[in-house]
């Protein structure tokens, strides 16, 4: 039987708009699979990216879908990111945007990292695909991915989700998955809310 974690980094609160998208979703049933879903409490959100990865190795996950909690999602997001996974692909995300301007998709068409100065150059997206296409780099508030990632990653690097110089934990393990052969989806047709807050 297959194995999921659905890991969620986050602090003591989450948004209603999250917890409903949660509920209807693993109210979602995927045949012969075993879904848990684990909350990392902590204020540093690379700790709690490695402490979820840690654990899914521990529990031998197969997958871990990520969200995170200001996330909002249909109820079918799992299941049909799994139907790419079970095509051949390694790592998949759907778009959502920035919550401030200039709100920006949260993925992107070129990375590169030069380790040792710590610094990373980028380019984005000037128009989304209609079709699911390769990026270089992508936001981890909705990702579903195979967790032998993680063993290469450490295997090569030592370490997971440390942030390099100019980019957070999740597009520097993007790019150290990607030193690994791993290669990343994105699924346009999986539309993503992200909650903001606005003082008016």
């Amino acid at each position: 039987m297959r194995k999921i974690l659905i890991a969620v980094p986050c602090m003591d609160q989450l948004p209603a708009q999250f917890a409903h998208s949660l509920a209807t979703l693993t109210s979602y049933g995927v045949e012969d699979t075993q879904i848990s879903v684990w909350f990392n409490l902590g204020s540093l959100i690379y700790t709690s990216r490695n402490e979820i990865a840690k654990k899914a190795l521990l529990d031998e996950a197969d997958l871990v879908m990520w969200f995170d909690s200001d996330m909002v999602f249909n109820p079918d997001t799992l299941i049909r990111m799994l139907r790419l996974i079970d095509e051949g692909h390694d790592m998949v995300t759907g778009i959502y945007y920035r919550r401030t301007p200039p709100f920006t998709p949260t993925i992107f068409k070129t990375m590169e990292i030069d380790d040792a100065k710590q610094e990373a150059v980028w380019t984005e997206f000037d128009e989304i695909p209609d079709k699911p296409f390769e990026v270089a780099s992508c936001g981890f508030g909705c990702v579903l991915m195979t967790s032998e990632i993680f063993v290469a990653v450490i295997g090569k690097f030592g370490n997971m989700f440390s942030p390099i110089g100019n980019v957070g934990e999740d597009i520097a393990f993007c790019w150290r998955a990607r030193q690994c052969g791993y290669k990343i989806l994105a699924d346009p047709s999986i539309s993503l809310g992200h909650v903001g807050h606005t003082i008016i």
